[in-house]
């Protein structure tokens, strides 16, 4: 049980995975409202990101990334699907940015936001998976009938 996270302390270092920057799939989500968690203007985000798509796009920057079984919590469903968090490390023990491109937690989301649509799995979308539009015959519902 010594390995457990603590709370927070001033003595810990930014090298501390406890001191990394959190970010969850839902932060930029499109499909997300702001009270629901999304953290970024809808221009930014992508519609329904995951946390190995995330991870994927933070690898590629080089920073320290560590991927956590997590869930949000004002996630509504509990799928798997929606599961995980992200830690980053985006200052050293001098207080220094890591990358200088990345000096603030915003900056991190919004170079996410931007990178997942380039994602060769987000590109190379079979045609099953992309949203059809229904051109059905919308039934008629029996309206309420008059005051008598």
């Amino acid at each position: 049980m010594a390995s457990m996270i603590t709370s927070w302390n001033p003595e810990k270092k930014h090298s501390d995975v406890e001191r990394w920057i959190c970010i969850y799939p839902a932060y930029l989500n499109s499909k997300k409202t702001l009270a629901e968690g999304r953290r970024l203007p809808k221009s930014v985000c992508v519609e329904n990101p995951t946390h190995q798509e995330i991870r994927d796009v933070l690898l590629a920057t080089g920073l320290r990334v560590g991927v956590e079984n997590k869930l949000y919590s004002r996630e509504c469903s509990k799928e798997m699907l929606y599961r995980g968090r992200i830690r980053v490390q985006i200052k050293n023990d001098d207080g220094a940015p890591v990358n200088p491109e990345f000096p603030t937690r915003e900056s991190v989301m919004k170079y996410i936001g931007e990178s997942i649509p380039k994602l060769k799995t987000r590109q190379n979308r079979p045609v099953e998976q992309q949203p059809q539009p229904t051109n059905q015959a919308i039934s008629k519902t029996k309206g309420k009938k008059g005051r008598r």
